[in-house]
């Protein structure tokens, strides 16, 4: 048997935060690509913004899909089968996580391009927006399996309990996509405007290069785990290791979406003017959220290595640690905002009606930001465990407020507060269920 790893050993909270760091870069810098590629499109005109407003739920779905759904069922396997001391099973579920991704890559790569049009019809798409949003989605997923790939790689490594080298590795993803969406898209210096196709482009081959960096770091055998082709390797014993837990964490993913698309639908409702100020409050969080995020993934495979190695009370100190830290941060910022509601608002806005949403939204939800956070990094602990019932079931019953409490707030014409304060509800309500269920969920066995 292996030696044990470092990580079932080391210092839960200071083993957690310098995993965490190198991931909050990579995050937030993920983050900042989509605030570069709304200023790009809009350089482009209202056409090409209505057309990203309908592609982004595809695009962000794919993203939560790959790195947060089926990546963390990768990199909870992984992980298990090195704090188990099974290297040769770590090396094969590479190979099963190569196969996964590249499988639903191509089918999200089929699905755009066969059925794109009627897809995005079906969604309101129409005119010169439904032409934009196909003109930036047939580039985009035309290339969804350099995406589903380099966030597979990334998550075998993280799953190693390697954080360094797949974050630094996403940041220059990140990077490049901010650099080439603007070159190729805006037709910077003697580069020709491809317009919306260019930002996809940059997009595709900014992934593209990451994958490659990463299947040549697991290639090489330079961490941990060694990517290793060969038909020997497959078991479905191996496959499902990783889809028992990924598939399960698909449905948090889609539940996530559809609570976004049910909230933006009953907020525009109130008025354009509430609707960007509820925008201006989804921008913070789309920040923040990463943060978690970062913390979350963290925890994974210190949760999955400790259980593997047997060490199920340091499983649940890593569990309750790091979702303590990223409710101290993310909440600490949420009270921040809560008092103090306009300085972030006027980063985009000037207009008093607003900024007066915006407000109100703020003092109704940030305080329950820490909450949420507290929620979602057990979640990813839970996938370390592979004990994700609750915390799924917890999405659910978020996703049913939202939308029955939504239904009755606007059958009733309460004003848009009370859709706040819903709002509100639904991330204390998610926290609280979370933590009730990892805390009687049994793990190890």
């Amino acid at each position: 048997m292996a030696a044990p790893h470092s990580l079932t050993t080391a210092p839960i909270l200071p083993t957690l935060w310098r995993l965490s760091v190198p991931n909050m870069f990579a995050m937030v810098a993920t983050a900042l690509v989509s605030v570069a590629e709304t200023v790009y499109v809009g350089l482009l005109g209202t056409p090409a913004l209505a057309g990203m407003a309908l592609v982004f739920p595809l695009i962000m779905l794919q993203q939560m899909l790959s790195a947060g759904s089926i990546g963390g069922g990768i990199s909870a396997a992984v992980s298990r089968a090195i704090g188990a001391g099974q290297q040769a099973r770590a090396d094969a579920l590479a190979l099963h996580a190569v196969i996964i991704s590249a499988v639903l890559g191509l089918f999200f790569s089929a699905l755009i391009l066969l059925w794109g049009r009627p897809l995005f019809a079906l969604i309101g798409g129409q005119g010169a927006a439904l032409e934009q949003s196909l003109a930036y989605a047939q580039i985009a997923f035309a290339g969804a399996l350099s995406i589903w790939l380099a966030n597979a790689l990334a998550s075998v490594i993280r799953g190693a309990g390697n954080m360094k080298t797949p974050s630094l590795t996403l940041l220059g993803v990140a990077l490049g996509q901010i650099v080439l969406g603007g070159l190729l898209g805006l037709g910077w210096g003697p580069v020709p405007r491809l317009g919306m196709a260019g930002i996809a482009l940059g997009q595709v081959i900014a992934f593209s290069l990451g994958a490659l960096y990463l299947y040549r770091h697991l290639r090489t055998g330079q961490g941990r785990v060694r990517l290793v082709f060969a038909t020997r390797l497959l078991q479905r014993s191996h496959f499902h290791d990783i889809l028992k837990v990924g598939a399960v964490a698909s449905i948090s993913s889609l539940q996530t979406v559809m609570t976004i698309l049910i909230i933006t639908r009953i907020v525009a409702g109130y008025g354009t003017e509430a609707l960007a100020g509820y925008g201006i409050g989804a921008r913070l969080e789309f920040l923040l959220i990463p943060v978690t995020f970062a913390i979350g993934v963290a925890c994974l495979p210190l949760v999955g290595m400790a259980l593997g190695s047997g060490l199920v009370p340091r499983a649940r100190r890593v569990a309750w640690t790091g979702a303590s830290l990223a409710a101290a941060i993310v909440g600490g910022i949420g009270l921040l905002v809560a008092v103090f509601p306009d300085a972030w608002s006027r980063l985009f806005t000037e207009q008093p009606q607003v900024i007066a949403y915006a407000g109100s939204y703020f003092r109704w939800v940030a305080p329950a930001y820490g909450f949420f956070a507290f929620g979602l990094c057990l979640y990813f602990a839970a996938q370390g465990a592979g004990k994700l019932l609750g915390p799924v079931l917890a999405g659910t019953l978020r996703l049913l407020l939202v939308a029955v409490g939504g239904w009755l707030l606007v059958h009733y014409a309460v004003p848009v507060e009370g859709m706040f304060a819903l709002i509100s509800a639904a991330m204390l309500l998610y926290g609280l269920v979370t933590a009730l269920a990892v805390y009687y969920a049994r793990w190890g066995d």
